[in-house]
C-alpha cells in the first residue's frame, strides 16, 4: 500500500467517523433538520425506518462503519461508496443554504455544502481507487482473452498431431500381425 493511501484513508475516514458517532449518540440533534429530507425518502423506500430519529442513528452506524472499514483499508471501495451513498441526504438535510435568509447564514452554509460536495468527490475516487492492481473487469476481460488463446493452442495442437497419429495408424493397419 502506498504512503498516500496508508495516511489519506483514514484522513479522509475520520469526519465520517467523527459525525456517525454524534449521530448514534444523539439523534435528537440532528433529526429537526434532517426532517425535510427523511420524510420523503421514507415514504419511498419501505425498508427504512419511519421515525426521522431512527433513520439518523442507522445513518450514523453506516458512516462509522464503512469510515472504520475505509480508515483501516478493508473493503475500502465498498466502504468508500457506503459512505457517498449517506452523504448525499446529509448534505441535503444540514445545509440547505438556498433555504438559508440571513446572507451570513447563506454563505456558512454554502461553504459546508461544498465541504461535503468535495468529501464526495474524494469518496468516488476512493471508490474507483484499486490500489494499483486491475480491476475486476479488467481481470475478467484478460482471463478470457488468454482462455480463448490457450483454447485455440489446443485445438491446433491436437490437429497437429492428429494426421501423423492417423496415418501411423493406417501404416500400422497393413503391416502383417
Amino acid at each position: 500500500m502506498s504512503l498516500l493511501r496508508l495516511v489519506g484513508r483514514p484522513m479522509l475516514a475520520s469526519m465520517f467517523v467523527s459525525g456517525g458517532l454524534s449521530s448514534l449518540r444523539e439523534p435528537e440533534a440532528v433529526a429537526p433538520a434532517a426532517e425535510p429530507v427523511a420524510q420523503p425518502v421514507t415514504e419511498r423506500v419501505d425498508v427504512l425506518p419511519d421515525r426521522t430519529e431512527q433513520l439518523v442513528r442507522l445513518n450514523g452506524a453506516v458512516q462509522v462503519a464503512a469510515g472504520v472499514l475505509l480508515g483501516i483499508g478493508r473493503v475500502p471501495r465498498v466502504a468508500a461508496l457506503a459512505i457517498a451513498a449517506t452523504l448525499v441526504p446529509t448534505t441535503m438535510a444540514g445545509h440547505r443554504f438556498w433555504e438559508a435568509e440571513d446572507p451570513q447564514e447563506r454563505a456558512e452554509q454554502r461553504i459546508h455544502f461544498l465541504k461535503n460536495l468535495s468529501m464526495l468527490g474524494g469518496l468516488l475516487i476512493a471508490a474507483d481507487d484499486t490500489a494499483g492492481h486491475p480491476s475486476l473487469w479488467w481481470r475478467g476481460r484478460h482471463t478470457a482473452h488468454d482462455l480463448r488463446r490457450e483454447a485455440n493452442l489446443v485445438r491446433r495442437s491436437v490437429h497437429a498431431t492428429a494426421r501423423p497419429a492417423a496415418a501411423a495408424g493406417h501404416l500400422r493397419a497393413r503391416l502383417p500381425a
